[in-house]
Protein backbone atom coordinates (compact mmCIF):
# COMPACT_ATOMS: atom_id res chain seq x y z
CA UNK A 1 0.00 0.00 0.00
CA UNK A 2 1.28 3.40 -1.04
CA UNK A 3 0.79 6.82 -0.26
CA UNK A 4 -0.48 9.65 -2.59
CA UNK A 5 -2.03 13.34 -2.18
CA UNK A 6 -5.40 11.57 -1.80
CA UNK A 7 -8.44 11.23 -3.16
CA UNK A 8 -9.79 14.14 -5.19
CA UNK A 9 -13.62 13.20 -5.22
CA UNK A 10 -13.84 12.67 -1.29
CA UNK A 11 -18.07 12.35 -1.90
CA UNK A 12 -18.46 8.60 -1.74
CA UNK A 13 -20.91 8.05 1.50
CA UNK A 14 -19.29 5.01 2.55
CA UNK A 15 -15.46 5.69 2.24
CA UNK A 16 -12.95 7.01 4.62
CA UNK A 17 -10.11 6.02 3.17
CA UNK A 18 -9.06 9.05 1.59
CA UNK A 19 -7.59 9.75 5.26
CA UNK A 20 -4.31 8.35 4.56
CA UNK A 21 -2.84 10.63 2.37
CA UNK A 22 -0.38 13.71 2.54
CA UNK A 23 0.35 16.91 -0.06
CA UNK A 24 3.81 16.59 0.57
CA UNK A 25 4.87 14.62 -2.19
CA UNK A 26 8.44 14.35 -1.24
CA UNK A 27 7.54 12.28 1.96
CA UNK A 28 5.08 10.94 -0.22
CA UNK A 29 7.76 9.39 -1.99
CA UNK A 30 10.24 8.36 0.98
CA UNK A 31 7.31 6.38 2.19
CA UNK A 32 6.37 4.66 -1.18
CA UNK A 33 10.31 4.03 -2.00
CA UNK A 34 10.22 1.74 1.37
CA UNK A 35 7.37 0.13 0.62
CA UNK A 36 8.53 -1.13 -2.66
CA UNK A 37 12.14 -1.87 -1.58
CA UNK A 38 9.91 -4.94 -0.02
CA UNK A 39 8.22 -6.04 -3.56
CA UNK A 40 10.01 -9.43 -4.35
CA UNK A 41 8.32 -9.93 -8.25
CA UNK A 42 8.05 -13.67 -7.22
CA UNK A 43 4.54 -13.65 -8.83
CA UNK A 44 5.46 -11.41 -11.48
CA UNK A 45 2.44 -9.26 -10.65
CA UNK A 46 1.84 -5.85 -8.69
CA UNK A 47 -0.57 -4.58 -7.53
CA UNK A 48 -0.46 -1.27 -6.31
CA UNK A 49 -3.27 0.27 -3.58
CA UNK A 50 -2.99 3.87 -2.63
CA UNK A 51 -6.66 5.00 -1.02
CA UNK A 52 -7.31 6.83 -4.02
CA UNK A 53 -6.44 6.48 -7.74
CA UNK A 54 -3.27 5.99 -9.15
CA UNK A 55 -3.17 9.84 -10.53
CA UNK A 56 -2.80 10.82 -7.12
CA UNK A 57 0.44 9.39 -7.06
CA UNK A 58 3.72 11.48 -7.14
CA UNK A 59 5.79 11.33 -10.53
CA UNK A 60 8.79 9.75 -8.80
CA UNK A 61 6.65 7.19 -7.24
CA UNK A 62 5.46 6.41 -10.62
CA UNK A 63 8.98 6.18 -11.94
CA UNK A 64 9.86 4.04 -9.27
CA UNK A 65 7.08 1.55 -10.16
CA UNK A 66 8.71 1.31 -13.84
CA UNK A 67 11.83 0.20 -12.06
CA UNK A 68 11.37 -1.67 -9.65
CA UNK A 69 9.17 -4.04 -12.02
CA UNK A 70 11.73 -4.15 -14.64
CA UNK A 71 14.01 -4.94 -12.00
CA UNK A 72 12.17 -7.71 -10.40
CA UNK A 73 10.52 -8.98 -14.46
CA UNK A 74 7.23 -8.29 -13.12
CA UNK A 75 5.21 -8.29 -15.85
CA UNK A 76 1.56 -7.18 -15.33
CA UNK A 77 0.58 -4.31 -13.11
CA UNK A 78 -2.38 -3.46 -11.38
CA UNK A 79 -3.43 0.10 -11.06
CA UNK A 80 -6.60 1.22 -9.18
CA UNK A 81 -9.18 4.52 -10.21
CA UNK A 82 -11.66 6.61 -10.21
CA UNK A 83 -14.11 6.92 -13.09
CA UNK A 84 -13.43 10.90 -13.00
CA UNK A 85 -9.70 9.86 -14.47
CA UNK A 86 -10.87 7.85 -17.31
CA UNK A 87 -9.84 10.26 -19.78
CA UNK A 88 -5.97 9.86 -18.63
CA UNK A 89 -5.97 6.28 -18.56
CA UNK A 90 -4.68 5.66 -22.34
CA UNK A 91 -1.87 7.96 -21.39
CA UNK A 92 -0.75 5.58 -18.46
CA UNK A 93 -0.81 3.07 -20.34
CA UNK A 94 1.50 4.60 -22.71
CA UNK A 95 3.98 5.43 -20.08
CA UNK A 96 3.89 2.01 -18.73
CA UNK A 97 4.08 0.34 -22.32
CA UNK A 98 6.62 -2.14 -21.23
CA UNK A 99 4.00 -3.88 -18.96
CA UNK A 100 0.57 -4.97 -19.05
CA UNK A 101 -1.63 -2.87 -17.16
CA UNK A 102 -4.97 -3.94 -15.44
CA UNK A 103 -6.82 -0.81 -14.34
CA UNK A 104 -9.57 -1.56 -11.50
CA UNK A 105 -12.24 0.66 -10.89
CA UNK A 106 -14.39 1.58 -7.65
CA UNK A 107 -17.94 0.77 -9.32
CA UNK A 108 -19.19 -0.81 -6.37
CA UNK A 109 -22.73 -1.72 -7.90
CA UNK A 110 -24.37 -1.63 -11.63
CA UNK A 111 -27.44 -0.70 -9.74
CA UNK A 112 -27.87 3.42 -10.58
CA UNK A 113 -30.21 4.53 -8.05
CA UNK A 114 -28.40 2.70 -5.06
CA UNK A 115 -24.53 3.69 -6.67
CA UNK A 116 -25.50 7.49 -7.06
CA UNK A 117 -28.05 8.54 -5.14
CA UNK A 118 -27.17 6.53 -1.76
CA UNK A 119 -23.47 5.90 -2.43
CA UNK A 120 -22.72 9.05 -4.40
CA UNK A 121 -20.31 7.35 -6.38
CA UNK A 122 -19.87 9.87 -9.29
CA UNK A 123 -20.00 7.99 -12.47
CA UNK A 124 -22.48 9.43 -13.91
CA UNK A 125 -23.15 6.46 -16.64
CA UNK A 126 -25.83 3.22 -17.42
CA UNK A 127 -24.42 1.58 -19.55
CA UNK A 128 -22.27 -1.21 -18.39
CA UNK A 129 -20.44 -1.52 -21.24
CA UNK A 130 -19.35 2.11 -21.72
CA UNK A 131 -18.29 1.90 -18.13
CA UNK A 132 -16.24 -1.26 -18.70
CA UNK A 133 -14.05 0.38 -21.88
CA UNK A 134 -11.05 1.73 -20.30
CA UNK A 135 -11.08 -0.77 -17.00
CA UNK A 136 -10.26 -4.50 -16.83
CA UNK A 137 -11.10 -5.01 -13.55
CA UNK A 138 -13.90 -3.59 -11.00
CA UNK A 139 -14.80 -3.70 -7.09
CA UNK A 140 -17.94 -4.29 -5.97
CA UNK A 141 -19.65 -3.37 -2.40
CA UNK A 142 -21.88 -5.97 -0.63
CA UNK A 143 -24.05 -5.25 2.41
CA UNK A 144 -25.59 -2.51 2.03
CA UNK A 145 -29.46 -1.74 3.20
CA UNK A 146 -31.83 -2.46 -0.21
CA UNK A 147 -29.06 -5.07 -1.61
CA UNK A 148 -30.92 -8.25 -2.24
CA UNK A 149 -29.65 -11.95 -3.62
CA UNK A 150 -31.32 -11.03 -6.71
CA UNK A 151 -29.52 -7.75 -7.12
CA UNK A 152 -26.01 -9.60 -6.03
CA UNK A 153 -26.04 -11.94 -8.38
CA UNK A 154 -27.06 -9.59 -11.11
CA UNK A 155 -24.15 -7.21 -10.41
CA UNK A 156 -22.01 -10.35 -10.38
CA UNK A 157 -22.77 -12.10 -13.60
CA UNK A 158 -22.81 -8.41 -15.71
CA UNK A 159 -19.17 -7.53 -13.77
CA UNK A 160 -18.05 -11.44 -15.23
CA UNK A 161 -19.16 -10.24 -18.58
CA UNK A 162 -17.07 -6.59 -18.81
CA UNK A 163 -14.84 -7.04 -16.72
CA UNK A 164 -11.79 -9.97 -17.37
CA UNK A 165 -11.72 -10.05 -12.98
CA UNK A 166 -13.88 -8.55 -10.29
CA UNK A 167 -13.61 -8.31 -6.09
CA UNK A 168 -16.64 -8.23 -3.93
CA UNK A 169 -15.88 -6.15 -0.73
CA UNK A 170 -18.27 -6.62 2.07
CA UNK A 171 -19.24 -3.51 3.54
CA UNK A 172 -16.97 -2.81 7.11
CA UNK A 173 -18.04 -0.60 9.89
CA UNK A 174 -15.78 2.60 9.40
CA UNK A 175 -15.87 6.61 9.82
CA UNK A 176 -18.32 7.01 7.38
CA UNK A 177 -22.39 7.90 7.39
CA UNK A 178 -22.98 4.09 6.12
CA UNK A 179 -23.60 1.38 8.31
CA UNK A 180 -23.39 -2.27 6.99
CA UNK A 181 -26.69 -4.14 6.68
CA UNK A 182 -25.77 -7.26 8.74
CA UNK A 183 -29.34 -9.44 7.13
CA UNK A 184 -27.98 -8.40 4.02
CA UNK A 185 -24.33 -9.56 4.65
CA UNK A 186 -26.15 -12.76 6.20
CA UNK A 187 -27.65 -13.31 2.78
CA UNK A 188 -24.77 -12.88 0.70
CA UNK A 189 -22.61 -15.35 2.99
CA UNK A 190 -25.25 -18.11 2.99
CA UNK A 191 -26.70 -17.74 -0.76
CA UNK A 192 -23.99 -15.93 -3.28
CA UNK A 193 -20.72 -16.53 -1.32
CA UNK A 194 -21.07 -20.98 -1.66
CA UNK A 195 -21.49 -20.32 -5.51
CA UNK A 196 -18.68 -18.62 -6.26
CA UNK A 197 -15.96 -18.83 -3.26
CA UNK A 198 -14.37 -21.57 -5.83
CA UNK A 199 -14.14 -18.76 -8.90
CA UNK A 200 -10.87 -17.89 -9.56
CA UNK A 201 -12.24 -14.67 -11.63
CA UNK A 202 -13.39 -13.49 -8.19
CA UNK A 203 -11.75 -12.22 -5.44
CA UNK A 204 -13.71 -11.96 -1.80
CA UNK A 205 -13.00 -9.99 1.08
CA UNK A 206 -15.03 -10.35 3.85
CA UNK A 207 -12.78 -7.88 6.04
CA UNK A 208 -11.79 -5.15 4.12
CA UNK A 209 -7.68 -6.85 5.35
CA UNK A 210 -8.21 -9.69 3.45
CA UNK A 211 -5.26 -8.67 1.10
CA UNK A 212 -3.10 -8.22 4.21
CA UNK A 213 -2.99 -4.49 3.86
CA UNK A 214 -5.10 -1.83 6.18
CA UNK A 215 -5.67 -1.98 9.68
Amino acid sequence: MLRGSGCVYKKCRFCDYYHDSSKNGSENFNLNREVLSNVTGEYGELEVINSGSVFELDSNTLMLIKNVCREKNISVIHFESHYLYKNRIAALRTFFSDFRLKMKLGLETFDYDLRENILKKGINEKSPKVISEDFDEANFLFGITGQTADSMEKDIQLGLTYFERICLNIMCRNTSSVIPDNDVKTVFLKEIYPLYKENTQIDILINNTDFGVGD
